[in-house]
């Protein structure tokens, strides 16, 4: 029976972190919010609701996003305080810079490694270039 004075679920840290690596995945893997709902079995919005973090993720549901996206359920959580944990995290947060997945998306489609590093030292030299323009 419902206790009338309990309080609603409240959204925390760790459903957000599930979320926005909901969406890192998500993109990362070329997929919309509605093709990732409509293999789920959800809507787009119910997707942006996760990845938003304003809803939680049920731990069935978390497992087919899991399935769809080809990763482990425990990649989207924090393991820990060692420095794999640490990692990862750090991992999430590169990768949720607009942007970034699509550059690395390109840069992997890259077969030549002399063009690789190329491309590499001109992305490093135009970040050199704006961090000292900003000094």
């Amino acid at each position: 029976m419902d206790n009338p004075s309990a309080s609603p679920k409240q959204v925390t840290k760790e459903d957000v972190i599930v979320g926005l690596r909901i969406q890192t995945l998500r993109k990362s893997r070329g997929l919309s919010q509605t093709a990732l709902g409509v293999a789920i079995g959800v809507t787009f919005q119910q997707i942006q609701k996760y990845e938003n973090g304003t809803n939680r993720v049920g731990a069935g549901r978390l497992g087919d996003i899991a399935r769809v996206l080809g990763a482990p359920v425990s990649a989207f959580f924090d393991e820990g305080d060692d420095a794999v944990a640490q990692e990862k995290t750090e991992a999430f947060g590169f990768l949720r810079a607009p942007g970034a997945v699509d550059l690395l998306n390109a840069f992997i489609t890259i077969e030549d490694d002399q063009l690789r590093r190329e491309v590499l030292a001109l992305v490093r030299s135009v970040a050199r270039m704006e961090r000292d323009q900003g000094a």
